[in-house]
């Protein structure tokens, strides 16, 4: 049989050639394509709030710690001052009662991170330390027919400690509310809610007044 001639497949090798270069070149290319992909997206994931929520969270987070400190600072003080008006054997048995009770009350409460999340905790929490505020307020006012309490140290130093942490209070608060409504703006807010809700972020509640001028610290100087 006669040897095939030098050349008779060549066409057909130059042709699977052809085809098979493309192939190689495009799965060479494919890593690089999707490099580009993903840096094109970084824009548009920066842009939907993707990374935003997370840093307006972290704020809410740090703004709430904030505000449990001042409150529990505030808890830790009713102790020393009912002693300390207690020295007095006339003083108004139901106003220092108030005082008391409304300072257990605090104490009770089961406070966890889920707080910041949950309107009717945050409602409970928020009437619980107004109602401690406010026995605080009349226990003070009270305090002013009492000149022997009023004249002592430890009672002066309380006071001292107390209006300077009601001032704190109020200023966390408002923090923690300013905090609150950033957050919130970036979960609404399109096109940030889209990243938001990416993140699984949801809507937060705030404080509210739930008496007239409960927003605002309550006056203990005299």
């Amino acid at each position: 049989m006669e040897a095939p001639r030098a050349g008779v497949f060549s066409p057909f090798l130059e042709s699977a050639m052809k085809r098979s270069m493309p192939q190689r070149k495009s799965s060479s290319l494919a890593p690089f394509a999707l490099s580009l992909a993903l840096v094109a997206a970084l824009p548009a994931a920066t842009g939907c709030g993707y990374n935003e929520v997370i840093t307006q969270d972290e704020n809410v987070k740090a703004s709430w710690a904030e505000v449990q400190n001042q409150y529990q600072r505030r808890a830790d003080l009713v102790p020393n001052l009912v002693k300390t008006v207690q020295g007095s054997a006339n003083f108004e048995r139901e106003t220092l009662e108030s005082v008391v009770q409304a300072r257990a009350k605090v104490g009770q409460m089961q406070v966890d991170s889920s707080i910041i999340d949950d309107p009717e905790k945050l409602r409970q929490f928020s009437e619980a330390q107004g109602q401690l505020g406010s026995a605080l307020s009349r226990l003070m006012v009270v305090v002013e027919k009492y000149p022997d309490i009023k004249s002592t140290a430890a009672f002066q130093d309380l006071q001292a400690q107390l209006e300077g942490t009601e001032n704190r209070i109020a200023v966390a608060r408002q923090r923690y509310i300013s905090a609150v409504a950033e957050y919130n703006k970036v979960v609404l807010h399109f096109p940030t809610s889209i990243g938001a809700s990416m993140r699984g972020k949801k809507e937060r509640p705030t404080f509210e007044a739930t008496t007239p001028g409960a927003d605002r610290a309550p006056e203990v100087n005299f």
